[in-house]
């Protein structure tokens, strides 16, 4: 595969062909967009417009939002908790919330 568009809300390592959008917000564990999005989905770019734009009906994306079940972290102590309740997104620096003034993510 040499050609193709990849979006993540978290880093990518090895990658050498294709668009790459990285840290797109919010992330998909906190109920972002990038979420609903499936394999074959297509997309619309604009890096003028600094836009992401999904392709898929808004009654696909109605559907597949009423299926979808988040994935929380489920650690009752500990970094992972930590990071869980904390962690500010992409835009915000991907910093704990308590080390900038700003609770919760």
């Amino acid at each position: 595969m040499k050609d193709m568009v990849r979006i993540s809300d978290a880093r990518m390592s090895g990658t050498a062909y294709g668009t790459i959008v990285l840290h797109v917000s919010p992330d998909a564990a906190s109920g972002g967009p990038i979420a609903l999005l499936r394999t074959g989905d297509r997309v619309r770019l604009s890096v003028k417009d600094r836009m992401i734009e999904m392709l898929v009906s808004d009654a696909e994306l109605e559907a597949r939002r009423k299926e979808h079940v988040p994935q929380r972290a489920s650690a009752e102590r500990g970094y992972s908790r930590l990071y869980d309740e904390q962690i500010l997104q992409a835009e915000q620096g991907c910093d704990f919330g308590f080390l900038v003034g700003k609770p919760g993510g």
